[in-house]
């Protein structure tokens, strides 16, 4: 339960530092929570898949920030930026860093690995589903002509 308010409170405080309107910051807020809320199902129900969770939670902020954009009639980045904060791997990254600084450098390429993995499949999961709702765009924009 926790870790559903953080995740939330995790995405409205950069919302707010980004001069989200008042009207989208609850908005903006749910899509952290949505993306957290799929990374953790995922890794509660397979243990291992660190990576795969990551990437679905951040594809699961990425179609609710397109589709919440078409329903505010706001740009989709509102919504996005803040979504994928509370999946940013900030303790990987920091981890790497205190393990450089104690001299224990194989666990340290192995934080580092996992960091970089896990911001490469963040970046992924926004492309794919960016070009998914590209594509419909066009295809509609084909079938009802000019």
């Amino acid at each position: 339960m926790s870790r559903i308010i953080l995740s939330f409170l995790g995405s409205l405080c950069p919302a707010v530092l980004l001069n989200t309107e008042r009207k989208n910051l609850i908005w903006a807020g749910l899509s952290g929570t949505l993306g957290m809320l799929i990374n953790d199902r995922i890794l509660a129900m397979f243990p291992n898949t660190a990576l795969l969770a990551v990437f679905f939670g951040t594809a699961t902020v990425a179609v609710y920030s397109e589709l919440m954009a078409r329903v505010r009639k706001t740009p989709a980045t509102i919504f996005l930026i803040p979504g994928i904060i509370p999946l940013v791997p900030g303790v990987d990254a920091y981890r790497t860093i205190q393990l450089i600084a104690e001299r224990d450098y194989p666990t340290a390429m192995s934080y580092a690995v996992s960091a970089v993995a896990k911001a490469c499949l963040i970046a992924f999961g926004i492309m794919t589903v960016s070009a998914v709702f590209r594509k419909i765009n066009r295809s509609k924009k084909h079938v009802s002509g000019p």
